[in-house]
């Protein structure tokens, strides 16, 4: 069998690179490779069309092993498995957990708790944890940074009683003051001072975490994949380093440094992002000459993001925090959480919440994807994101570096300016449909109304007063929020008509009424789309009596010059006129009087405001 096999493939003759880019220069009819192949990311790297095993001989990360230095394969070597996490608010300790309790029947294996800074006790904590069992199950714990030390004492005294076994208890504590500068702008230096104590109070918990580095946050923020692994990189070894300036170890120091990333909806990019931080990080940790390479390992809880979660159209939510779940999950994770879909617009609901849960198990259990280590492994494209990323997340990592550290670039300003950068980019992108949200900025649901929802504003849940900030802080909103925005205001002011004039070729008749219905859906307007008609009369009058706000004239380039300017004369103001494309006679219409028109290099939003400042809304 096996001769026969070779005999088989040996007919085959292996095209080389240059056969495969001569059949697709044929095949492109004389378009330019570059222009229509070849993908420019967002990350700062070209992305070819396809790649070969040429292509990855030369790169270092497929000689890795799982389970070994630098663990860009992964942390384990005989599975993949990752921690089912679900956070809870717990403002009552009971509530908390009953809560707990019921949903790790239903799946979790992980739990993380947000406990107040005011609630902070020892009797809390103990109705909290009534019944969990914390030597089987990750907890996770968050609170006021400056009540974090206390919530650790109060956990190494109730571990101590329960007489736990110290490896059995897997979990972390929350402490990130620096996500206080970056994200609010707070001067909140003088807590760094706690970092050594936490993890001195949790030194004989080999797999407690006490020190976090919480780069979900930018990511939420609209940071480009690169720019949250760069900067997660620096911010990890801003803590590094002065933990061993205080005189701690290095190997309990990183022992007790853990990463809460994002995922966004960039699937194969978002499974490298892992696979190269845990790289990137070994590297880093390796620098301080630890006795044992495992305090090099890298543990990352993964969060699917909020910031391209929509209000609209929210089911959609659950595809895009699907394909981030699973980006998470084939890149290797310690844990994971998958955000509720209905989270930008209200607490979690039961059903949400367990949807959520669901996603994660339907992965695990059904999907398999906890068997199989490090799944990306050999795949040319993934190995060629990996090194990609590396290299500009590593040159991030330096400029940051030669700032000063992580946490002198914040109090400067950099991070948070370029951060802010990105998002108005995004944003602009957004308004321009060079980023798509679907449901929102494209393809919206003709139909949906929304019914008393808005946007909801997180807060961190403790009563920490007010205080000026000294430093920049990151502005951000989630990317539909432009549209959202627009949209609940033209239903809650006036719902326009728009309908569209269909007249001559077919095709291009039907393409232009579908895009302008999308288009002008964005902002909530009913749209009447129509079979077609005779001349542009029947058409005008057929709208009048829908008792149309706008008329979209839809045809082909050609028969504008026909059918524009005597549609636009015969409705003679009774409605706002649009014409949909940009034909060659547009000049020509200009001067007639048509000012309006829709088309694929417009600014959606912007546009979309004018005529509502044109129709009075």
């Amino acid at each position: 069998m096996s001769n026969n096999k070779e005999k088989l493939f040996s007919e085959f003759q292996a095209p080389t690179t240059q056969e495969w880019l001569d059949k697709i220069q044929v095949d492109l009819k004389g378009a330019d490779f570059n222009k229509r192949l070849v993908w420019r990311t967002n990350e700062g790297f070209n992305i070819q069309p396809f790649y070969r095993r040429e292509d990855v001989l030369k790169l270092k990360t497929p000689d890795a092993l799982p389970g070994e230095f630098p663990f860009v394969r992964g942390n384990k070597k005989d599975n993949n498995h990752w921690y089912v996490r679900q956070d809870i608010f717990a403002a009552d300790a009971k509530d908390a957990n009953a809560k707990a309790l019921d949903i790790l029947n239903k799946g979790v294996d992980s739990l993380g708790f947000h406990i107040p800074g005011d609630k902070v006790s020892k009797d809390f904590v103990c109705q909290l944890l009534e019944n969990i069992l914390c030597d089987i199950v990750e907890v996770n714990f968050s609170t006021c940074k400056r009540h974090s030390l206390e919530l650790a004492k109060i956990l190494v005294e109730y571990f101590q009683e329960k007489e736990y076994d110290k490896e059995k208890v897997v979990g972390s504590i929350d402490f990130d003051p620096i996500e206080k500068i970056v994200m609010k702008g707070k001067n909140v230096e003088p807590l760094f001072a706690v970092a050594p104590q936490l993890v001195d109070t949790f030194k004989d918990y080999p797999n407690f975490r006490c020190v976090t580095i919480n780069s979900a946050a930018l990511n939420n923020a609209g940071a480009y994949i690169a720019q949250e692994l760069g900067y997660a990189l620096a911010w990890g070894n801003e803590y590094l380093q002065q933990l061993t300036d205080a005189g701690v170890d290095v190997d309990l120091a990183a022992s007790k440094l853990k990463f809460n990333m994002g995922v966004s909806e960039n699937y194969f990019m978002e499974l490298a992002k892992f696979r190269t931080a845990r790289l990137l990080w070994a590297q880093i940790v390796k620098q301080y000459e630890p006795k044992d390479d495992n305090s090099c390992k890298m543990i990352v809880n993964a969060t699917t993001s909020t910031y391209n979660q929509t209000l609209f159209d929210s089911y959609v939510n659950l595809l895009r925090s699907q394909t981030e779940a699973m980006s998470a999950a084939l890149g290797g994770i310690h844990s994971m959480v998958v955000t509720p879909f209905d989270a930008p617009y209200e607490a979690p609901s039961e059903f949400s919440e367990r949807i959520a849960r669901n996603q994660q198990l339907l992965l695990k259990e059904e999907c398999h994807f906890g068997q199989i280590v490090d799944p990306g492994a050999g795949s040319y494209y993934i190995e060629h994101l990996t090194n990609s990323l590396a290299e500009e997340g590593w040159k991030l990592f330096l400029q940051i570096e030669d700032e000063g550290g992580f946490l002198e670039a914040a109090k400067k300003g950099s991070v948070q300016d370029a951060l802010n950068a990105t998002n108005k980019k995004r944003h602009e992108d957004a308004a321009k449909r060079k980023e798509f949200l679907l449901g929102t900025n494209q393809f919206p649901n003709f139909t949906e109304k929304s019914e008393g929802k808005q946007a909801v504003a997180h807060c961190c849940g403790c009563k920490e007063q007010a205080e000026n900030a000294p430093f920049k802080k990151i502005e951000s909103s989630r990317l539909a929020a432009d549209f959202e925005e627009l949209r609940i205001h033209t239903e809650n002011t006036k719902t326009p008509v728009a309908f569209m004039l269909t007249i001559g070729n077919l095709a291009m008749r039907q393409a232009r009424a579908q895009f302008s219905c999308n288009f002008l859906a964005c902002a909530g307007y009913k749209v009447i789309d129509n079979l077609g008609f005779k001349t542009v009369e029947e058409g005008v009058d057929a709208a009048l009596e829908a008792k149309a706000d706008i008329v979209v004239l839809c045809s082909s380039d050609d028969e504008y010059a026909e059918y524009a300017i005597p549609a636009f004369k015969y409705l003679d103001g009774r409605a706002m006129f649009v014409v949909a494309g940009a034909p060659a006679c547009m000049e020509d219409l200009k001067a007639a009087g048509i000012e309006n028109f829709v088309h694929v290099k417009c600014n959606v939003l912007q546009t979309l405001k004018e005529y509502n400042q044109k129709l009075g809304i």
